[in-house]
């Protein structure tokens, strides 16, 4: 019977962002936090990648000496049933459901519905960055900024949530992860939702593919550090008159991700805000080498 590898340890409110941000590049399927009576945080991670647990563990512990790691093994179907119990259906925005296969009978009319199975290399939109994401799909819908006759470019895929999201608004694109597990996961998704011809995967980043490719729309939810690192191959990707929307930036951080993309010849983006998170968008936009 295969095991997982379950994390646990408990840190102050105060060390949550650090954490957060830390987490997100190291866990890409997410994490659990419950908030405490005294004030700390009580996270719980699940892996199949021992070795990648050992790695994180000594990482946590050496930051956080006082966060109290522990690790145990438990049977994989024991992980599985318990996100059958807690899974909930998450609206995000006014056009997007995402939920699991089970709970497809109690999907909510008149939205579009993205089906997510539970793996351990997965997002399931209840994370403020993907939330927002999705928010700025819709609104750039609702405003006509979308149709059948654009292609995109998903950067840092994941599950695949948005490249779903953009396919079942008639959008073709491709997406791509550095993480093999997700692409593996994220195919499976395409599939459950009817959407694998739409859509292209790859491993990789912004320029794991033919560099003379250029999108109607690209997206990146990823972390701050990534995008202004990849900022001239993500700009690069960009068609004339295309939008471009960022993510998994905290507050702080959203003026200097989006310095990076002014020196480089973008104008100032529109800033949108959920909790400690921002996303950056640009309409509109022209790639400085187009």
């Amino acid at each position: 019977m295969s095991t997982l590898l379950k994390i646990q340890f408990t840190l102050p409110e105060s060390e949550t962002a650090e954490c957060q941000i830390y987490l997100s590049g190291r866990v890409a399927h997410g994490w659990e936090e419950k908030p405490l009576e005294d004030d700390t945080i009580f996270y719980t991670i699940h892996l199949e990648d021992h070795p990648l647990g050992s790695e994180i563990i000594a990482e946590i512990k050496k930051r956080w000496p006082e966060a109290e790691c522990i690790s145990e093994e438990i049977e994989a179907e024991n992980w599985g049933l318990a996100w059958k119990k807690y899974f909930k259906p998450i609206v995000c925005g006014d056009m997007f459901e995402v939920l699991p296969p089970w709970l497809m009978d109690t999907k909510t009319e008149g939205l579009r519905h993205i089906i997510i199975e539970p793996k351990m290399a997965f997002g399931t939109g209840g994370h403020p960055t993907t939330a927002l994401c999705l928010e700025l799909i819709s609104k750039l819908f609702r405003e006509g900024k979308l149709d059948t006759k654009m292609n995109f470019f998903d950067l840092g895929t994941g599950s695949a949530i948005l490249s779903i999201a953009l396919a079942k608004l008639g959008v073709k694109g491709t997406g791509v992860d550095i993480d093999p597990q997700s692409i593996v996961c994220a195919l499976e998704n395409l599939q459950n939702n009817g959407v694998e011809s739409d859509v292209t995967l790859a491993v990789g980043s912004a320029d794991c593919i033919d560099q003379k490719l250029k999108y109607d729309l690209v997206v990146a939810n990823i972390l701050s550090g990534p995008l202004i690192e990849l900022s001239s191959a993500i700009i690069a990707r960009l068609k004339k008159n295309s939008i471009l929307i960022l993510s998994g930036i905290l507050n702080e951080q959203a003026e200097g991700v989006a310095k990076a993309y002014i020196t480089k010849g973008l104008p100032a983006p529109e800033i949108f805000i959920d909790g400690e998170w921002a996303a950056l968008l640009w309409k509109n936009t022209d790639s400085t080498d187009s």
